[in-house]
């Protein structure tokens, strides 16, 4: 029943009738279910099964293999789920996938252009999932991230082009832009027709005013009625969903100047003479017209700037590689699809090629080139087990790895999620803008409504079409676009370029934070240090081998993820040891395991561990071992202890060499004001001595979870903005409640999914580099904050002619549209800036 749970509401047909989910989001809640993505392969991992028992293959037949398109299962032509699209083939697991890919194929297939031409493959085989294609087909706007739908359009809320969430590597036709075009090219011969008919069309004697007025109108309708169509239903959107907004504005400013116009056109009669000028009655053809050229322009150079912020997440689209070349079991190689590779497959990856997953050196040495990833320009050596990362290039000598991550589990594919999901939060400096926004349209048109009444009551001849004139020009110019763009567009630039330098921020909000930061906490394990500790020796105790002892520790370490674990778990492993399985599996974060190894009751750990798996005066845990540990201490190395049936066994000396780069990194982070913190699980000797070579001068060492969980409320309770930086399990908690989590990319998925900013590289200098984005970051919103605030506050009195009894200055709705459509652009071309960042 729980497998059936796991499944949600994705049964075949023989499944159906049999359970019924009411409510399923309750269940969910109580029961550690996957996401649906994994429900979906769960449930075809079942029915393939049972299909390759109950299927006959038809002997003597060439199989071919593929991959279903849907869920990314392999699969071959005797599947009896087959579907031909534009005379391709494919083959599915299950008759549910089948059923999803025949109902809408474009979703799940991705046209790509290469040197053997255009190719159509599944998206599965760019390592797209189910959750991402989702993801992929769904469509938001830059200013209302919650605003999701499968389909490009308008935001309901502010009437701005929704983009994809997660764009192309190609490059994408922007439907919008190429029908804003089309329309702004048609209209402006007539706009400038009119614009100069109404200048200059007194001038002309041939021509009656009344007439004049007819031929102004001939030439704007099309310009209102169908160049500016787009505006006008939006306009009507908002008033629909309640949420005024740019639209609004435009569509009540050129509206009424069109329809107050047509009618003095067809009925001058009806107006008294302080509307009439020049022989007839004052029309505002020209205004209308004009105001919806500019603004059809400034939708035009807008979307082509905004269409640049998304370049960052674009060129790591653009990183991934379309092949491997893999070695076959019986030594052959071949070159195959990312859709047909599988996990533990051995590539050859040669000089000057992309390593094309994730994975670990199997053989050959070489320099490896991750700057595309990490940011750091100098390539990396790689030898013998060394980690290696998909779509970094291999700039020396030939390796084989072995795969370990594909599809949506490499560190690329995962930076281009981080990317994306931080490029649709919102920061709080946002909710100002939000807040302010809100209320603005209302306002402006009650402003507008007050300049129309009062220049018509109480202004100089003729005051009515001054009032008009005036008011049109106030609905066009405070149009709030610009500041709703002040700050998603300075987070979505900054984001993307924070990636290319490997830092990733989870959500807009750590990038307004981080800057604040006075206090920085600092695991040692992983984050001062290398994080691959080198096993330095054992040290046995009377009445056992040290052959046997390595072996037996190794054998219980192997279910452990702490680094100096896997140091004792390498070594064994140099030395050719066959491990053991191991039975009762416990671990105490950060602080050591035990287990049953072939009956043997086995613990291995720090000091504080070792009390209290055995009795300590029954371990045999005497002065003179704890002198020797702290001997070693004191040259900086690990010292971890094993008992066998609460007999003390072995000491194991471990050392972990500082990473180069933390010297300078922490000398950086002191000269900004942070004060810097070292916490360790490693005893307080070895932290004394690690600190003592860092310039560190608080510390603390023997330090579990709940220590560092504390250290870090005590800090937040005397006032200090708290940084944690870790990279182990053990560090998650603190990670989580600290004011910003730092996670090294080098450590476990637990520190990462609990930090709120993951340093790709695991260099503490990217802390001082994610500072520096954020400080910048922060002064851009700030700009555009004030520009958008400025420009509206000095704009508004202007457009409302409060100036003209001083100066006989008149903002024309003409003028008013083009600084409404420049100031947009003003804040997007700032933002752009960002992308300078280094």
């Amino acid at each position: 029943n729980r497998v059936l749970l796991r499944l949600r509401y994705r049964f075949d047909s023989c499944w159906r009738g049999h359970i019924k989910l009411l409510s399923f989001s309750v269940v969910e809640r109580f029961l550690d279910l996957p996401q649906a993505e994994d429900c979906d392969r769960l449930y075809c991992s079942i029915m393939n099964s049972h299909q390759t028992q109950t299927t006959q293959v038809p002997t003597g037949a060439a199989l071919k293999a593929f991959i279903d398109p849907v869920c990314g299962m392999n699969t071959s032509s005797s599947s009896p789920h087959h579907f031909v699209h534009n005379n391709a083939d494919y083959y599915f697991c299950s008759a549910n996938c089948l059923t999803k890919f025949s109902a809408k194929p474009s979703s799940f297939l991705v046209t790509t252009k290469g040197t053997e031409g255009t190719v159509v493959a599944p998206k599965v085989s760019l390592g797209i999932e189910a959750g991402e294609r989702e993801v992929q087909g769904q469509y938001t706007c830059p200013m209302h991230p919650e605003i999701l739908q499968d389909h490009p359009g308008a935001c309901p809320k502010c009437g701005m082009a929704l983009e994809s969430v997660m764009p192309s590597a190609q490059d994408e036709s922007n439907d919008e832009l190429i029908d804003f075009q089309r329309r702004f090219w048609w209209s402006l011969p007539l706009s400038v027709l009119v614009f100069l008919l109404a200048m200059f069309g007194h001038y002309f004697q041939w021509v009656p005013p009344p007439v004049q007025s007819w031929l102004e109108l001939g030439l704007s309708a099309p310009v209102i009625l169908w160049a500016g169509w787009p505006f006008f239903v939006r306009g009507w959107q908002s008033i629909q969903n309640n949420s005024p907004n740019m639209w609004t504005l435009i569509g009540l400013g050129t509206g009424a100047a069109f329809l107050y116009s047509c009618l003095a056109t067809v009925a001058p009669q009806i107006f008294p003479t302080a509307f009439s000028a020049m022989g007839r009655v004052a029309v505002y053809f020209e205004a209308a017209s004009t105001i919806i050229s500019l603004t059809l322009l400034g939708q035009i150079l807008e979307l082509k700037a905004r269409s640049k912020s998304s370049a960052a997440i674009k060129s790591l689209l653009g990183l991934a590689t379309k092949t491997a070349k893999r070695i076959n079991r019986d030594g052959s190689e071949e070159e195959i699809q990312m859709s047909q590779l599988q996990i533990g497959d051995l590539l050859r990856v040669r000089p000057g090629e992309k390593v094309p997953v994730d994975g670990r050196v199997e053989q050959g040495e070489s320099h490896v080139d991750e700057s595309m990833i990490t940011g750091e320009p100098l390539p990396v050596r790689k030898i013998l087990g060394d980690r290696v990362i998909g779509a970094t290039i291999n700039a020396g000598g030939g390796l084989v790895i072995r795969a370990e991550q594909i599809g949506s589990k490499t560190v690329l594919a995962q930076i281009i999620k981080m990317v994306s999901d931080a490029q649709r939060t919102k920061a709080p400096m946002q909710r100002m803008a939000d807040a302010v926004a809100g209320y603005f349209v209302v306002t402006v048109a009650a402003i507008a409504l007050a300049t129309l009444l009062l220049w018509g009551f109480f202004g100089p001849e003729p005051s009515w079409v001054y009032g008009l004139v005036t008011a049109v020009a106030v609905l066009i110019i405070a149009c709030p676009c610009a500041l709703g763009l002040a700050t998603p567009i300075s987070i979505m630039v900054a984001t993307g370029r924070a990636a290319t330098q490997g830092i990733l921020f989870r959500d807009a909000s750590v990038i307004e934070n981080l800057r604040t930061i006075d206090t920085l906490i600092i695991d040692k394990t992983g984050t001062l240090t290398e994080g691959r500790p080198t096993f330095e020796r054992c040290i046995v105790m009377p009445g056992f081998q040290e052959q046997e002892a390595l072996r037996i520790a190794a054998s219980l370490e192997q279910a452990s993820e702490h680094p100096l674990g896997e140091a004792i778990v390498r070594a064994a492993k140099a030395r050719n040891f066959e491990l053991t399985s191991v039975e009762n599996f416990q671990s105490a974060s950060g602080s050591g395991a035990q287990g049953e190894i072939r009956g043997q009751k086995v613990a291995i750990g720090n000091l504080d561990f070792m009390g209290k798996a055995a009795a300590p005066e029954a371990v045999g845990l005497n002065q003179a071992i704890l002198n020797q540990a702290d001997q070693w201490r004191a040259q900086g190395a690990s010292v971890v202890f094993m008992a066998i049936d609460s007999k003390l066994a072995a000491l194991f000396v471990i050392n972990d060499p500082i990473k180069a780069s933390s010297p300078g990194a922490l000398t950086a982070l002191k000269a900004r004001g942070i004060k810097v913190i070292m916490a360790t699980g490693d005893s307080q000797t070895t932290a004394a001595t690690v600190a003592k070579a860092l310039g560190i001068e608080e510390f603390y060492g023997d330090q579990k979870p709940a220590h560092k969980i504390a250290l870090v409320e005590k800090l937040q309770g005397d006032g200090h903005i708290v940084a944690m930086a870790g990279d182990g399990i053990n560090d998650a908690p603190a990670l989580a409640k600290a004011n910003v989590g730092i996670a090294m990319g080098t450590g476990t998925d637990v520190a990462m999914n609990s930090a709120h900013l993951t340093l790709v590289k695991g260099d503490l200098n990217g802390i001082e580099k994610a500072i520096k984005i954020s400080e910048q970051t922060v002064t851009n919103m700030k700009q555009n904050l004030t520009f958008a605030f400025v420009y509206n506050s000095l704009g508004i009195p202007l457009a409302a002619g409060l100036f003209y009894p001083f100066t006989g200055w008149f903002l024309s709705p003409m003028i008013a549209a083009l600084a409404m459509s420049l100031s947009s652009v003003s804040v997007i071309s700032n933002a752009l800036r960002l992308r300078n960042v280094h």
